[in-house]
């Protein structure tokens, strides 16, 4: 330890007096005091300790970034252009499920943001199926199919080397295909989604699948097994393993087991139809659409009347439809949950072939959506007459059927019917494209194409 006070008194006076001798003395002592042996003679200095604190939104987020939000928003609405609509203000639109004939069929469910109506169609088809044979109340799993139809078509990708179109839109008739391979389970045993969510969503998966895929077929490494077991990687990460047994009432038993001995459906008792005048009628032909991506040529293509008679028949005789087709018309309204085809289209009583096929031809009719048709309301023998100029016209009694469709679209939830919509026969007829039924009510249609 240094002795600082013995130092000093060994200095002689008039030293201390010189005032350069003082500067001197005074930054030795410095010196000193800094060196490390001084430190360790010291207290140890309190530290500062770091914790995990939870963030909060500061000015930023609560007002700068709020109001440039709220300015764009209002800018997006200030810009946003009109919709053309029809006015359904001089209609008394058969809007009420309770006006409806229907058929047992499971709650509607939204497919939140996902593009899967394809498959939420087909799956509640079958599942009203599955009542009408067996009496059986079940709800399946839409996730289970979507897994393996994202996996056979990334298969398919590097099969074709890229030229699969890979997207989530499919067609209603991929079910019996998918469900041949790997069969069925409830949703309780593969919901497809974390409990926390209310909707699915897609985005980020699909987004993640689309990118492997593009780089594999930019650097062309189109290993099968190594794409396939990629794609199931991200698929397990978003939607989860889908089982390979589940358990029904104590017993282990395989998808396909389930849906064969539980369900008591038979995939090759279903068939696809068609009207394409373009194409032959009372043949099989290819759908052209991408979502048929499998290139699928067997839709049983029939006359417009043919196509319309099939569908009055399947559901007058207490069977549903999946079916498919276009909802971007001006009588295609979300929030009144209606379909219809208004004059300044066409009106009803020229739409024929020619009509449907002049709208498939130049595009403007397009496999955007797909539904289940569960119930309907038949025309009014005797419908009332008007009371005066601006009363009501009752839609029921223009000599068309109307459908009741259950929907699983976000704008189906937009009307008081959550899930549900009415589509007048006329919008059917010119835009609709696909149906999938059972084959007892197209037995004589199939006699003419089946040898």
């Amino acid at each position: 330890m240094h002795n600082y006070k013995n130092i000093l008194n060994k200095i002689p006076e008039d030293l201390l007096k010189n005032k350069i001798f003082l500067l001197v003395c005074a930054v030795s002592l410095i010196s000193l005091i800094s060196s490390p042996d001084i430190f360790a003679q010291k207290t140890t200095q309190k530290k500062d300790k770091a914790i995990f604190k939870e963030q909060k939104s500061g000015y930023y987020e609560d007002i700068i970034l709020k109001n440039v939000e709220l300015y764009e928003e209002k800018q997006e609405k200030k810009h946003s252009p009109a919709i053309f609509k029809t006015d359904y203000s001089n209609y008394d639109l058969p809007a009420s499920i309770e006006q409806y004939k229907t058929f047992w069929h499971k709650a509607p469910v939204s497919q939140g943001n996902s593009g899967t109506c394809w498959c939420f169609s087909a799956t509640s088809f079958f599942e009203s199926e599955v009542y009408r044979i067996t009496g059986k109340e079940v709800k399946l799993s839409e996730m289970f199919t979507v897994y393996w139809e994202y996996f056979e078509r990334a298969k398919s990708f590097v099969q074709t080397r890229g030229k699969t179109y890979f997207a989530q839109g499919s067609e209603a008739n991929a079910i019996p295909r998918m469900w041949k391979i790997y069969g069925i389970v409830p949703y309780n045993d593969f919901p497809g989604k974390d409990s926390a969510l209310s909707f699915y969503n897609h985005r980020n998966m699909f987004e993640e699948m689309n990118n492997y895929l593009l780089n594999v077929k930019k650097y062309e490494q189109w290993n099968e097994k190594k794409v396939a077991t990629t794609i199931k990687s991200i698929l397990n990460k978003y939607i989860g393993e889908p089982p390979a047994k589940i358990n029904f009432q104590g017993k282990e038993i395989t998808p396909k087991e389930y849906l064969k001995n539980i369900l008591k459906l038979r995939m090759n008792d279903y068939f696809s139809f068609i009207s394409l005048k373009e194409e032959t009628y009372y043949e099989k032909h290819e759908l052209v659409e991408p979502d048929n991506w499998w290139h699928s040529d067997n839709y049983y293509n029939v006359p417009l009347d043919d196509f319309v008679g099939i569908i009055k028949k399947t559901i007058a005789s207490g069977y549903t439809i999946s079916i498919c087709g276009d909802v971007s018309e001006a009588g295609y309204d979300t929030f009144k949950e209606v379909a219809m085809i208004p004059t300044f289209d066409i009106p009803s009583e020229y739409i024929d072939e020619d009509a449907r096929q002049f709208r498939l031809s130049n595009k403007s009719t397009t496999d955007d959506h797909c539904v289940h048709i569960i119930g309907y309301l038949q025309p009014l023998l005797n419908p009332p007459q008007r009371g005066g100029l601006f009363s009501p016209l009752p839609l029921e009694g223009d000599g068309k059927y109307w459908f009741l469709v259950k929907d699983s679209s976000s704008g189906a939830f937009n009307g008081t019917n959550k899930g549900y919509f009415f589509y007048n026969e006329d919008y059917i007829k010119l835009k609709m494209m696909n149906i999938l039924i059972h084959k007892d009510n197209a037995k004589d249609i199939l006699d003419k194409i089946i040898k």
